[in-house]
């Protein structure tokens, strides 16, 4: 499966769940996560995603390092099993803290 399909299939469950689903963009600054989640209780969670056989670039995977260095919630999910779990995981959570 193509990133655009894994991001459109998991743009669509995210919100039919009630999450927000950003493209992030940051001119300037090259290797941003893909997507910013927000989820219904306001809970931010970046996520790169790539393909099953994708690989993060060296700027990416700083940026990532970055993120998660100030305290950010961050994913790198390959393919669409992943993104399914992520989904899974993040819903489970939400309930979990209810």
């Amino acid at each position: 499966m193509l990133e655009k399909q894994i991001e459109a299939r998991l743009g669509r469950m995210l919100r039919q769940r009630g999450a927000l689903f950003y493209k992030f963009v940051s001119p300037g600054q090259p290797g941003v996560p893909d997507r910013i989640i927000v989820m219904p209780g306001g809970r931010c969670v970046f996520v790169e995603l790539k393909t099953e056989v994708g690989r993060l670039a060296r700027i990416q995977a700083w940026q990532l390092d970055q993120l998660r260095q100030h305290g950010a919630e961050v994913y790198v999910i390959k393919g669409w099993a992943q993104a399914r779990a992520l989904v899974r995981t993040l819903f489970e959570e939400e309930q979990d803290a209810v």
